[in-house]
């Protein structure tokens, strides 16, 4: 792209132009079909590729890095390897979220004990709950289409800090490379890296969320709840106790949450004490920040197919709701239908709840 523009704006020969980019092809073929050759000392991937270019077409290779730096390029290159992972990121968030609704559309009509302090509070629809990652799933996807809009911006042309001295056309190679706009000033440009921790932010709260579901899963397929059952592709047998069906895919979600909180804090730690405009620092982005991405998406790529595996113990749930004063809410709020202010029927139930408490029964066994 870079190629063609510097063609086009004759600050190089059309036909150097051609011979450049076939090269390129011609490296691009070679990469992908694990034939090129890297070199430690030519130090990166840049110096690699221009090497290469070097020995395929001689010295018009030099007229390549017309009018770029190694700063507006890497920042270009990041930029549009964020973006591609962004759109990832958001499909494999809806894939996520489709095996949410699949399991609350198949038992839709399950009703559960609903917690507060991890004490039973009201009974609510087992599809209620559910969806209620749902959406929290949806501010993530929003979060992330808000980040693309603030990564789609192109940088090249911005040099290694203060512009460059030819009459570059910026908005063309924007178009050809599928941004949106072109950055305004070249300072930050080069080292602004926003758009990554941006990404490692949103990742971590929506690892935090998946770290919730993981908890409230773990707590259910528990003896203890009993109210779901995990795929056994998604669990694991004891070393020892023959009886044992652990949630470790959940558990491991749950663990790998502080691995994203750690990226963040690192890309975050680097960049804070940065004066413009590039500084070597700033290749502590890229490590991080892959392991960011792997993570996120292998966990939810595991999630969405772990949902699909999992059978719910109606029988179980039912169980539940009658041994403890679920209704306690409702038996006020009937009350208050008949009159009787909400503060003094609270206190009505509250005095009923203790009673049957004292007694050793539920509410259904008084009378």
């Amino acid at each position: 792209a870079h190629a063609r523009m510097l063609a086009r704006q004759e600050i190089i020969a059309e036909s150097e132009a051609e011979t450049i980019i076939e090269g390129l092809k011609s490296i691009y073929e070679e990469i992908e079909q694990g034939k090129f050759k890297f070199k430690t000392e030519l130090e990166d991937i840049h110096m690699n590729i221009e090497a290469r270019l070097f020995e395929k077409i001689g010295d018009v290779a030099g007229k390549l890095h017309t009018a770029r730096s190694r700063n507006d390029q890497i920042a270009l290159d990041m930029r549009l390897f964020v973006k591609e992972e962004i759109l990832k990121t958001i499909d494999k968030i809806k894939a996520l979220q489709s095996s949410l609704v699949e399991l609350a559309e198949a038992n839709k009509s399950v009703v559960m004990p609903g917690y507060t302090h991890l004490q039973q509070a009201q009974p609510v629809l087992l599809a209620h709950h559910l969806l209620a990652y749902f959406e929290m799933f949806q501010r993530d996807k929003e979060r992330f289409h808000d980040c693309l809009k603030r990564t789609d911006v192109m940088p090249l042309g911005s040099g290694a800090l203060a512009g460059v001295p030819y009459p570059v056309d910026r908005d063309l190679v924007a178009r050809e490379l599928g941004f949106s706009k072109v950055s305004a000033n070249s300072l930050d440009a080069v080292s602004d890296r926003d758009f990554v921790i941006e990404y490692a932010a949103v990742a971590a709260i929506i690892m935090m969320h998946l770290s919730r579901l993981s908890e409230e899963l773990i707590l259910w397929s528990s003896s203890e709840f009993g109210f779901i059952e995990i795929g056994e592709a998604f669990t694991t047998g004891s070393s020892i106790m023959p009886q044992k069906k652990n949630p470790d895919v959940a558990e491991l979600a749950r663990g790998k949450t502080g691995r994203v909180y750690g990226n963040l804090m690192g890309i975050i730690t680097t960049m804070k004490s940065l004066p413009l405009a590039y500084n070597r620092d700033m290749q502590e982005d890229k490590e991080g920040f892959f392991g960011t991405v792997d993570t996120l998406h292998s966990s939810l790529e595991v999630f969405a197919g772990m949902i699909k595996t999992i059978k719910v113990n109606t029988g179980r749930i039912s169980q539940a709701m009658k041994t403890d004063y679920i209704l306690a809410t409702d038996l006020a709020d009937y009350l208050v239908k008949k009159g009787v202010p909400f503060r003094e029927a609270h206190g009505v139930v509250a005095k009923l709840s203790k009673y049957a408490a004292s007694k050793g029964k539920n509410f259904r066994e008084l009378g």
